[in-house]
């Protein structure tokens, strides 16, 4: 049986000021809590229904709407800080604010073997409950970093480092010249794409383009993830 406090506990790290107060995360189901259990980070905790917790309980403590029959909190890592480039192909989220846009670009990210995303204070939180589900375990192996890009990425560019961005009025990404394995690639925000501040570190601008290039209207802009998949795609071909 959990207590109030514990329940109050749990359901606080549903919100950006608990979890940052707690120093805590939540994942549920099988699959995320199995591999979590797995991954080396410190939990403090598993709820299974039938064992611990009630399923009056896990309705209580789950942040799902359909709770699944296992819930478990653990410690949120840091990571040592890490400058762009200190190893392969890098992700940078400017402002980026869907939960689901977050958690499917850091679940690109390990599928094409990225290991580092830098992401801006307002891109939403990695640790929420969406995001961790949307990344369907991702979250537990590529490092997440939050800081202010723009001084981030002129370091970068100082040293040599291309630094990519998505624009509307940049250059065929199936033409230019990628460096396939050394860089950094930025998104920008889901309103506003990437902001002036940002894009003034972007050394190359990249755009894709529609097929065919000579069809009738289309939509006016792709999905930041989407454009994320695609772009990370052309990178990894290369």
């Amino acid at each position: 049986m959990l207590t109030k406090a514990e329940i109050k506990r749990i359901r606080s790290l549903g919100d950006k000021a608990g979890r940052q107060a707690e120093g805590l995360f939540a994942a549920e189901g099988e699959k995320l809590v199995g591999e979590l259990l797995a991954s080396g980070l410190v939990v403090r905790g598993v709820y299974r229904t039938g064992e611990n917790v009630t399923a009056a309980e896990m309705g209580r403590i789950s942040f799902l709407k359909t709770p699944t029959p296992v819930l478990a909190v653990a410690e949120i890592p840091s990571f040592p800080a890490a400058e762009p480039g200190d190893g392969g192909l890098c992700l940078a989220l400017d402002d980026v604010q869907d939960p689901g846009n977050v958690g499917t670009i850091i679940r690109l990210a390990d599928w094409f073997g990225v290991r580092d995303v830098y992401c801006s204070p307002a891109t939403a939180d990695c640790w929420s409950p969406k995001v961790v589900q949307a990344t369907m375990g991702a979250v537990l192996r590529v490092r997440v970093h939050y800081a202010p890009l723009a001084p981030l990425l002129g370091r970068a560019v100082a040293a040599g480092m291309p630094v990519y961005g998505t624009f509307l009025e940049g250059d065929n990404i199936y033409r230019c010249d990628l460096a396939p394995d050394r860089g950094i690639v930025v998104m920008g925000n889901e309103g506003r794409g990437i902001s002036a501040e940002v894009a003034a570190c972007v050394s190359h601008k990249l755009y894709i383009p529609p097929y065919p290039p000579a069809a009738g209207p289309t939509s006016e802009s792709l999905n930041v993830a989407m454009a994320t998949a695609v772009a990370l795609s052309e990178f990894r071909r290369r």
